[in-house]
């Protein structure tokens, strides 16, 4: 009885792991534009971080100052657009409008940031959109709200 009672908690107990997250879809209401993964805060700078203002709302892009660039799920992969254009006032270091392309697709942000009391390096993203152009297939606009978060 004894060795049973020894063998009983000397034996591997099965450790119940919490299932992963489910993975961020793939489109986001049947458009091209699916959601991002959770992004860090630039190591410096500013970066805006843009929900879809749909139906769906969910992470759609993150745009970084210090880097220029824009980062969306495009068809299922992950694509950084670097910036060759921008205009209009700035805040963050992020202009009001800006251009982000690369070899057949092009992306133009505009956005409205408001800086508010209660915010303490960053602010509102309360208007924005994302206009989407790719070479042979259609082109989209969809509205975004979100958040400009600095880091240091």
């Amino acid at each position: 009885m004894m060795l049973l009672l020894l063998l009983a908690v000397a034996m591997p107990r099965d450790v119940i792991k919490p299932a992963p997250p489910p993975p961020p879809p793939a489109q986001i209401d049947g458009l091209p534009i699916g959601a991002l993964p959770r992004q860090s805060l630039p190591a410096t700078g500013c970066a805006a971080y843009l929900w879809s203002a749909t139906q769906t709302r969910t992470l759609v892009a993150m745009v970084s100052a210090d880097d220029r660039r824009l980062r969306i799920a495009l068809d299922g992969a992950i694509v950084d657009l670097p910036r060759v254009s921008q205009s209009g006032a700035s805040a963050f270091g992020l202009s009001q409008s800006a251009q982000y392309a690369v070899a057949g697709t092009r992306a133009t942000l505009d956005l409205t940031i408001e800086t508010r009391g209660d915010l303490v390096k960053g602010g509102v993203v309360s208007d924005g959109s994302l206009r989407l152009d790719r070479d042979g297939k259609d082109g989209l606009v969809l509205p975004v709200t979100g958040l400009v978060g600095c880091a240091g």
